[in-house]
């Protein structure tokens, strides 16, 4: 009977600034930029442990060019630790660490295996008969479906293709190396070890074709466990299990208030579910996205006092256990009667006035004109991101109106 066993692990993104919370708190930046190596050693250590065959990292080791070689230096020694277990690794770069983007280097150990980028590659076990093929990025774009130009698999061996893609397509990722499940299955390989999708995915099972995500979550995009996939093959049988080992997390909860609710019972709530976060999240730190929505009469004295109330809402946070922060309080809010008490002749009914006034694609415009502006004077390439001031136009806009009716209503 042969069997073995492997790591298929993808979008290590070493290197990552997480510059959203950089922005808006440093020392939790600083947590969320250790729990991206402490994963890794995680992940190492399961490996060694565990006792596997091989390694495969399916593109994104790093997140881009380094500013120095302490990251080259730290995925070495990891690089290092598996070759002192006997355990190869076999590697694609994907587009955050592409062949033209990477310009610094570290010579790794020689149990590290790099897939071409010019063109498919293979690698071969031939103590298990395990065939791997693959191809990296030569450039941070690949528009090609790269997985049609893959070889044949060898005949009476098991045969992994290793691709980093977005397949037919899976938002917000950029749509590189695109291909179908049946441009996959096409090949005839008993496993596909696919990268690019920050999202744990079983895409197929027949034959397995996976998007294992990302080991660490980077924003509040990225929720909930994070790891890698532990694939075991007996007799050509393939069963697989996740290996969850994220060091930290980023978390949302949404509240909903209604019109009995006064500001310590809108704090209990917030504290409640900051409690059952941290259970969820089992030991690990919490980044926290609080969203509140809904009909209140305190609408004026929230949207008025955004600062005081997230300041309270942080506490409330913290009062559920030490290790959670809020990321963000975003409020969605509608007041109660807002214009039905207004005197007529004397307050202004502002939302009727914005409304019928307000031309929305004239707003949106130049909405985004002023985020150009902006994120073009944001240091260090802070504005590149597709968000870079973490919502969209129309949120933005909706917060603006929102402030801009408080204000109006506490001059009324």
């Amino acid at each position: 009977m042969s069997s073995f066993r492997f790591i298929h692990a993808a979008d290590l993104h070493l290197g990552s600034p997480f510059q959203g919370l950089s922005l808006k708190d440093a020392d939790v930046a600083a947590v969320f930029v250790e729990a991206s190596r402490k994963a890794f050693s995680v992940l190492v250590g399961k490996a060694i442990e565990v006792g596997v065959d091989f390694f495969v990292i399916a593109g994104d080791v790093y997140d881009g060019d380094w500013k120095d070689n302490k990251i080259g230096l730290f995925f070495n020694r990891e690089m290092a630790r598996l070759e002192r277990a006997g355990i190869p690794v076999y590697l694609l770069r994907g587009n955050h660490d592409a062949a033209s983007v990477i310009t610094k280097t570290i010579t790794l150990p020689a149990n590290v295996h790099e897939f071409p980028t010019a063109k498919p590659g293979s690698f071969q076990l031939k103590g298990i008969r395990v065939a791997l093929h693959g191809q990296g990025f030569a450039d941070r774009s690949a528009n090609d479906n790269l997985a049609l130009a893959y070889p044949p698999p060898e005949t009476g061996w098991f045969n992994i293709g290793v691709l980093h893609t977005s397949l037919t397509g899976r938002e917000p990722h950029a749509p590189y190396a695109p291909c179908s499940i049946e441009d996959l299955r096409s090949r005839g390989y008993d496993y596909w070890a696919l990268g690019h999708v920050h999202e744990y995915e079983e895409v197929a099972v027949d034959p397995p074709i996976i998007f294992p995500g990302n080991i660490q979550g980077r924003s509040i995009r990225e929720r909930g466990a994070k790891g890698a996939i532990l694939v075991s093959v007996v007799d050509g049988r393939v069963t697989h299990e996740r290996l969850i080992v994220d060091e930290a997390r980023f978390a949302q909860m949404d509240l909903a208030v209604t019109r009995e609710d006064d500001q310590p019972a809108i704090l209990r709530r917030v504290e409640e579910g900051a409690r059952t976060v941290l259970m969820g999240a089992e030991g690990r730190p919490v980044a926290l996205r609080v969203r509140i929505a809904g009909e209140t009469p305190l609408y004026r004295e929230i949207v008025a006092n955004r600062q005081q109330w997230r300041d309270e809402v942080q506490a409330a946070c913290h009062r559920a256990g030490g290790d959670i922060w809020l990321e963000k309080l975003e409020l969605r809010l509608e007041t109660q009667g807002r214009t039905a008490d207004a005197s007529p002749g004397i307050a202004l009914d502002l939302d009727r006035l914005l409304r019928e006034h307000c031309d929305p694609r004239a707003v949106e415009d130049e909405t985004e004109k002023l985020i150009a502006d902006i994120a073009a004077r944001l240091p260090a390439g802070l504005g590149a991101a597709k968000l870079p001031l973490e919502e969209g136009t129309a949120a933005l806009i909706e917060e603006a109106r929102q402030l801009l009716l408080a204000r109006g209503e506490r001059l009324g």
